[in-house]
C-alpha cells in the first residue's frame, strides 16, 4: 500500500501514556532535523504470569537523502546506552532484521520470546541489554497500545497538510513479509 502513517504515530505517541520522553530523540545536520527515535514502554510475561518491562522504539527515521550513512545507528547507540543506565532488560521491535541484526538484535525465536499469540515472527527482533536474562523461560512479547492506530484518524490527520503523492517502496512490503512470516 502506497504511503506512510509513521508522522501520525509521531503525533499520537506523545500524548500516550507509554511514551518514554527521555528516549525522544533527533538527529541534526546544519541545523536541519534528518532522523528521530521515538519509544514506547513494553512488555513480556513468562510462563508463570511474571510481567518485566521492555522497550520497542518506532518510528525510527531518517530522511532518505542521509540514509546509509550512521545517522539511525547513532540514534539507536545512544538510546541504548540510556536504556542500559535504566537497567531495561531488553528493547524489542518488529523491523527488518537487515536493519536491526547489525546493532546486535536477534530473532525472536533465539530468546523463546512469542509474539502475544505465542508466534515467533521473523521481525519480531530483540536486543538483550542484560546478558542471559531470559535464561531458559518462555515469554510472550505485548507491544504498547500505542501502536494500533485509527486508519480513518490517520486519514483526517493528513487533511491537515499539503496533499503529497503517497508513494511505495520495497521495503514496505520487506517489513510487511518479515511480520507475518513465522518461525518455528
Amino acid at each position: 500500500m502506497p504511503g506512510c502513517n509513521e508522522h501520525y504515530v509521531a503525533h499520537i505517541l506523545r500524548d500516550h501514556p507509554d511514551f518514554v520522553p527521555e528516549l525522544d530523540y533527533v538527529a541534526v545536520v546544519d541545523d536541519k532535523v534528518v532522523g528521530s527515535i521515538m519509544y514506547t514502554k513494553s512488555y513480556i510475561v513468562d510462563e508463570e504470569n511474571n510481567k518485566i518491562d521492555t522497550l520497542t522504539f518506532g518510528p525510527l527515521c531518517v530522511l532518505p537523502a542521509f540514509q546509509r550513512q550512521g545517522i539511525g545507528t547513532a540514534l539507536i547507540n545512544k538510546t541504548k546506552e540510556i536504556a542500559i543506565k535504566n537497567k531495561v532488560k531488553a528493547i524489542i521491535v518488529l523491523g527488518c532484521p537487515y536493519n536491526y541484526c547489525k546493532h546486535g538484535f536477534k530473532n525472536c525465536i533465539d530468546y523463546q520470546i512469542s509474539n502475544s499469540e505465542g508466534k515467533y515472527p521473523y521481525g519480531q527482533l530483540v536486543l538483550e541489554l542484560e546478558k542471559g536474562f531470559f535464561g531458559k523461560k518462555k515469554w510472550k512479547f505485548f507491544y504498547s497500545k500505542a501502536y494500533d492506530l485509527d486508519e480513518k484518524k490517520a486519514e483526517e490527520f493528513d487533511k491537515n497538510f499539503q496533499e503529497k503523492e503517497k508513494k511505495y517502496q520495497p521495503s514496505q512490503t520487506e517489513f510487511t513479509i518479515a511480520v507475518r512470516a513465522y518461525l518455528g
